[in-house]
């Protein structure tokens, strides 16, 4: 009904959708929730949205286990999250308060590393992305949505996930990740249905192995 009124008032649909569930934090009674959803509702409710909603991303967070995400991208998540890091200054290392859970903002249940998240995408048949390009290239509200819901935004998210995949082998992956990624990279390319697409692909790949860095369709 809330996309339906998206529609109907502002022309547009939801771009993305969240679905944390209530967890563990300071100050946080959860006897006083007792009606948080089990897993198998939870994954009824992810399924019912992405019916819903075929054309918007869906987020998961590490809140959720690492069997429960595995489910969860089977039924429709396009997004997830890693390395989070949910207390006061938890990035920053200097500041950091990793032996003081309680400033956390929910406990984490997914404890794998970027690298790791990665590379489980990739042994799982997925293709991780990186990709920005639609924000900087003004792919947003109604031509984002026309877009989205034609099916025609694959001919800018395919090649732009392979580029920025690529791009953070390069810079930041484990020799493992690079092994298990290149191989994605290289059969994902040969799926881009489109021939002038496909050779320019390769060509900003190469580029990149040269040294270039944030390139885009």
């Amino acid at each position: 009904m809330l996309a339906e009124s998206l529609e109907k008032i502002c022309g547009v649909g939801p771009h993305t959708i969240s679905v944390p569930r209530l967890r563990e934090a300071e100050g946080v009674d959860m006897r006083q929730f007792p009606h948080i959803p089990t897993d198998e509702q939870f994954l009824r409710l992810i399924a019912v949205i992405r019916v819903a909603t075929p054309y918007t991303g869906m987020i998961i967070s590490t809140r959720e286990t690492p069997e429960t995400r595995k489910k969860e991208l089977d039924l429709g998540i396009s997004q997830v999250s890693a390395g989070s890091c949910t207390g006061i200054g938890g990035y920053h290392k200097e500041i950091g308060q990793p032996d003081t859970p309680d400033t956390a903002q929910f406990k984490v249940s997914d404890n794998r590393t970027p690298d790791e998240v990665l590379t489980w995408l990739c042994e799982d048949g997925y293709v991780p992305s990186y990709c920005t390009a639609c924000y900087r290239q003004g792919r947003t509200g109604d031509r984002f949505m026309s877009l989205a819901k034609s099916g025609q935004i694959h001919n800018y998210c395919q090649p732009n996930a392979l580029l920025t995949f690529k791009e953070y082998l390069i810079g930041y992956a484990s020799d493992h990740l690079k092994e298990v990624g290149e191989k994605v990279i290289d059969k994902e390319v040969e799926r881009i249905p489109n021939d002038k697409v496909k050779a320019l692909t390769r060509e900003r790949l190469g580029r990149l192995e040269a040294g270039a860095s944030d390139l885009y369709f």
